[in-house]
């Protein structure tokens, strides 16, 4: 348990909400940031969860909620990245690639930056910082190349930073396979030819697995865990 809060990104939905909600249970104060408030930003208040209004779909956005985190949040223990942009909300195109890479590169690396002195404050014995990428960084994605080439790039950031944040700073990456089932059709594809480790998609508790491991060891930075089903091996 830690004193100062751990910062997750885009934590109102899926992954991100259940490992916050899990983070609570084990004592930890949250930030949580949302973009468009709803229902869930109410009930993690009401868990004890501090949120703020984020959108990184921008320059100006990144900025904006940057100035606001150093203002309310004088130490982090922990910055995960976790937000995302769904798919549906702009369908290719230049559109699609320059929302993906703010969100998924450019709000990484300016929340990075930023985060350094909050995190060097915190007195912790161990701070971390933690990018959620996926398990197509390596392959490729032909129904969503922005994604992918964004989430790739992220996690070439997650080395980068372990080298410009060592020793004080453990930077570690999560690349997640089909581990919750979604609405769209690319989702919806069987797991079977994803996975070698069943047919059933496990549900976000092996992400919070490595979100532990993550923040619990202090010997790993730079690395990327792979919680995929060893998709790569089917």
């Amino acid at each position: 348990m830690s004193v100062s809060p751990v910062l997750i990104t885009g934590g109102t939905r899926r992954l991100g909400r259940y490992c916050a909600e899990r983070l609570m249970e084990d004592g930890h104060p949250v930030i949580i940031t949302w973009r468009t408030r709803g229902p869930a930003v109410d009930a993690l208040e009401r868990l004890g969860a501090r949120t703020m209004h984020a959108d990184f779909s921008t320059r100006e956005g990144i900025e904006a909620f940057i100035e606001a985190l150093i203002l309310q949040a004088p130490s982090l223990r922990a910055v995960i990245h976790n937000a995302g942009a769904a798919v549906e909300e702009c369908e290719g195109g230049a559109e699609q690639f320059d929302r993906q890479f703010h969100i998924n590169m450019m709000a990484p690396y300016l929340v990075n930056l930023a985060a350094y002195d909050l995190l060097m404050a915190s007195g912790e014995s161990q701070r971390d910082i933690i990018h959620l990428t996926d398990a197509r960084t390596t392959s490729g994605c032909a129904h969503r190349p922005e994604y992918a080439a964004a989430k790739a790039g992220l996690d070439n950031l997650t080395r980068s930073f372990a080298k410009r944040f060592s020793p004080h700073i453990q930077v570690n990456a999560i690349a997640p396979g089909l581990v919750m089932q979604h609405e769209s059709d690319f989702e919806q594809a069987p797991v079977s030819q994803r996975a070698v480790l069943g047919p059933v998609p496990p549900g976000p508790l092996v992400i919070w697995e490595g979100l532990r491991y993550l923040l619990d060891t202090p010997f790993v930075t730079g690395i990327t865990l792979p919680v995929d089903g060893s998709h790569h091996v089917a």
